[in-house]
């Protein structure tokens, strides 16, 4: 016997031995994957490159396998963070070293209003007397969008450039939910007509209402495109929705034609012409520098304030709203009030930037995130910085900041809630031959169980909770805005409005992007020396690594499966495993 349990502890201590062996072998592997950062020496007559061709996030990633190949099954590129890019822009700008940015937008990936916010950072890079130039085979009408601000726009002589005007498309659900059964119940704000998330389950087209406010968001939002590129241009309005309503152009020779780009070249004409723009040979290489070098370039030219006593703590929330901790993009109600009221409780950080970008969510987490919000307002300026989306309960977590600053191009308002849930009974009895029965204790103890209809006294009382949400709802933003509910409901009813339209009705303060609310807020404060912190801490890396070996997995087969279709599978699956009552925008909005 002993010599029985003395081999049983040889062959634990063993398997724990070779357990240690290989957890140090994996953790060396992953130390040879992650990219390394260390500074890089920029030579003089550089040009910063900016290749667009991956999404733009908020905040830079703290993940470190995102820039490695370590994802073997992303279907992405790399991106960026705007919060580095719009620095690295501005360090760009003051680098003697740096002469001028060519810009590569391809189909960028990014909102509105973040790339209007990246459109600015270059105008103000072009004050220093430098150059920006841009070059793609292929200007979608964003990209198009962000090239305009270049001093030369030059074309693939093969490429095009589109320029047909926006357009969003819907897709309605109700069809396919009838041919299976599915019978969805919806409650929305009695007077909630514009709260148009619930539409594609019971119509087949849009509605009056929603018709209506799409219309006039994104005629804002097309307006400010076309004066911006007016401006830069010199082509008048007029003439840009001329040339939109006529399709005039239709190659890269009608682009060059109509002003639109100033010349047709391939890649190593420009490149012979950025040699030439630094001084260089013509047959030299320009000394180009990528954004993934250079952001790791030291700022020789910046105000040292990495050792300020006060800060400005900028607080991401990002993705849609939740109970729990979240994540980089979703917004968890216990996550984020954590990093409110760590900033509220610290004596360093002497004022708040919410940075928001988010379609909303559920009503009782925004609920809980802004109880954190209304009591940092009480002991410091709480400033809020809206992103592409800021809208529901996006908004609901905004509305009590002391200043909340908006792109043009931002989303926001849809102050509304609503109640969603299926009833699969004719989906399981009759496609499927399952039948239900009950045991209550109460008459009304299967209410909402998703297998039987529910009746109008039922359909009283969850309009009832709706309403009281809704009432809720208006009395912050009253509240916050400094309106009565009647001014912020006649606004709101679940409408989604432009940051422009936004700023019209009372419901933002100022038009700037995440810069211009941290200046703000530090002006509040009365700073002149301070550094910024960003919240909530980002996750080490062995947590990043699992994560990404579950995500990657279980998003790569359905990714493949569905290939474009795959973002109508998560807008379903949102939809299907909503709980409670939600104050989200009425639908997913993609604008081309």
């Amino acid at each position: 016997m002993k010599q029985f349990f003395k081999s049983l502890f040889s062959s634990f201590l063993g398997t724990i031995l070779a357990l240690l062996v290989l957890f140090f072998i994996l953790m060396g592997s992953i130390a040879v994957l992650i990219p390394k950062s260390d500074p890089v020496s920029i030579d003089d007559n550089s040009i910063l490159s900016l290749n667009f061709s991956g999404p733009i996030s908020d905040r830079t990633s703290g993940n470190p396998f995102e820039e490695s190949n370590f994802n073997f099954m992303s279907f992405e590129n790399k991106g960026m963070g705007l919060n580095e890019l719009l620095e690295t822009i501005d360090k760009a700008k003051r680098d003697d070293k740096i002469k001028g940015i060519y810009v590569q937008p391809g189909n960028i990936q990014a909102g509105m209003a973040t790339i209007e916010e990246i459109r600015d950072a270059l105008a103000d890079f072009k004050t220093s007397g430098k150059f920006i130039l841009s070059y793609s085979d292929y200007y979608p009408q964003r990209a198009y969008y962000l090239a305009s601000v270049a001093d030369k726009i030059y074309l693939n002589p093969q490429g095009a450039l589109e320029h047909v005007g926006l357009r969003s498309e819907l897709m309605f659900f109700k069809k396919a939910l009838d041919k299976y059964g599915i019978e969805p119940e919806i409650i929305r704000g009695s007077n909630n007509k514009f709260k148009s998330a619930v539409e594609p389950f019971m119509y087949e087209k849009m509605s009056d209402a929603n018709r209506e406010q799409m219309e006039t968001y994104m005629g804002s939002l097309w307006n400010k495109m076309l004066r911006e590129i007016s401006s830069s241009r010199n082509i008048s309005i007029d003439e840009l929705n001329r040339l939109a309503n006529e399709l005039s152009i239709g190659n890269a020779n009608d682009a060059v034609n109509y002003g639109l780009v100033d010349a047709t070249k391939y890649l190593d004409e420009v490149h012979t012409e950025l040699s030439v723009l630094i001084g260089e040979e013509a047959d030299e290489e320009p000394e180009l520098v990528s954004y993934s070098e250079y952001k790791n370039a030291p700022d020789l030219n910046r105000e040292i304030k990495g050792l300020a006593k006060n800060k400005v703590a900028v607080i991401y929330a990002s993705g849609e709203i939740t109970m729990g901790k979240g994540s980089s993009t979703v917004i968890g109600s216990e996550g984020i009030s954590e990093a409110i009221r760590e900033a509220r409780k610290d004596s360093a950080i002497k004022a708040i930037v919410l940075r928001v970008n988010s379609p909303g969510g559920s009503a009782l987490a925004s609920d809980v995130i802004l109880r954190e919000m209304a009591l940092a307002r009480e002991v410091k300026p709480v400033v809020v910085s809206m992103g592409d989306v800021a809208a529901s309960g996006g908004y609901y977590i905004a509305c009590m900041a002391d200043t909340i600053v908006a792109s043009e191009n931002t989303l926001t308002g849809s102050i509304g809630v609503f109640g969603l849930f299926f009833n699969v009974e004719k989906l399981m009895n009759e496609r499927i031959g399952l039948t239900f029965d009950r045991v209550k204790t109460n008459e009304y103890s299967d209410i909402m169980s998703g297998t039987r209809k529910i009746t109008d006294f039922e359909r009283q009382y969850i309009q009832k909770s709706v309403d009281d949400i809704y009432d809720t709802f208006i009395g912050y933003v009253a509240e916050g805005r400094n309106m009565t509910k009647e001014e912020v409901d006649a606004m709101g009813q679940g409408r989604v409005w432009s940051g422009e339209n936004a700023k019209a009705n009372g419901l933002i303060d100022v038009y700037g992007g995440l810069n211009d609310a941290i200046k703000i807020a530090a002006d509040m404060a009365q700073l002149d020396e301070y550094r910024t912190v960003d919240l909530p801490e980002q996750k080490e890396t062995l947590e990043y690594l699992m994560e990404n070996l579950e995500l990657e997995t279980s998003t790569y087969f359905m990714k493949r499966k569905l290939g474009e279709n795959y973002s109508y599978f998560q807008l379903l699956e949102k939809e299907l495993n909503s709980q409670g009552i939600m104050a989200r925008i009425p639908y997913h909005i993609s604008i081309h």
